[in-house]
């Protein structure tokens, strides 16, 4: 793509995914409604596998909501597009993995978008807060999210004073993976994507569903539907694909699998 607010890139089974709003990345409706569609497309080709999302130019990855087009009268509570804000946040069976590269500010709306990925690199520089308290507003995804991911009463600090974080406090609380020099933070994550892309995805889409479903319900609650094979995506596994096979016969065979992903 070039004349749109959305950039990507795709290489083999990876896709990535560039914010790129000057000056600071914000989000709009039709920027909203354009990645749930990106998203929404990842979502249900076969073909890729591993995505990647980052914002260009080295200073913010994401400040979330563009507040100047709400005050121009783009609606707070309109229509975010498939996938809700953000376009991934409330997309049903994402079941593929998607990494977070955060090159600068990530805060608001954009650290719930980082929330919504599984694995989160950071350059140095990167910095998090939730400031939505400030605007008199409810930092939503991320009240849901944050108590679950760390610390609670850290949680419940970003939340209630709007505080910055750095990048080696959020490592150190455990919702950034991994600190990087700036000019290797998409090197990193085109490694971590490559590696995610050799990987089994039927698998990859059970853990994620179990992993959601697990979020809500009781232990045994949980384990009762995968043995059951109530779950759609574990069943699909466990149902004879191929993949399944796959896994037991590169064993008994010392090689490595090879992954078609049915």
């Amino acid at each position: 793509m070039t004349d749109t607010p959305i950039k990507t890139r795709r290489e083999g089974g990876i896709l990535e995914v560039t914010i790129d709003r000057p000056k600071a990345n914000a989000i709009d409706l039709i920027t909203s409604r354009i990645m749930g569609k990106i998203f929404q497309d990842f979502r249900d080709d076969e073909s890729l596998r591993v995505a990647i999302i980052t914002g260009s130019g080295p200073k913010f990855f994401c400040p979330g909501w563009d507040l100047k087009a709400a005050a121009a009268g783009d609606a707070v509570d309109g229509d975010y597009g498939v996938g809700g804000f953000g376009g991934m946040q409330e997309l049903r069976d994402l079941n593929k993995p998607i990494i977070a590269a955060i090159n600068g500010i990530c805060c608001g709306g954009g650290l719930e978008i980082a929330l919504s990925t599984d694995m989160i690199l950071a350059a140095e520089h990167a910095t998090f807060a939730l400031p939505e308290i400030r605007s008199g507003t409810v930092a939503d995804a991320a009240s849901i999210k944050l108590p679950k991911r760390i610390p609670y009463h850290i949680a419940m600090d970003m939340l209630f004073t709007g505080r910055w974080l750095d990048a080696q406090e959020a490592h150190r609380w455990g919702f950034v993976n991994e600190i990087l020099a700036a000019d290797r933070l998409m090197e990193r994550a085109w490694e971590l994507a490559r590696l995610l892309e050799s990987g089994p995805p039927l698998v990859y889409a059970a853990i994620k569903e179990v992993v959601r479903e697990a979020e809500g319900s009781k232990f045994q609650d949980t384990m009762n539907k995968i043995t059951r094979r109530q779950l759609k995506t574990v069943d699909v596994l466990y149902g004879g694909s191929e993949d399944n096979l796959e896994g037991a016969r590169a064993f008994t065979e010392k090689r490595d699998p090879v992954w078609k992903g049915r």
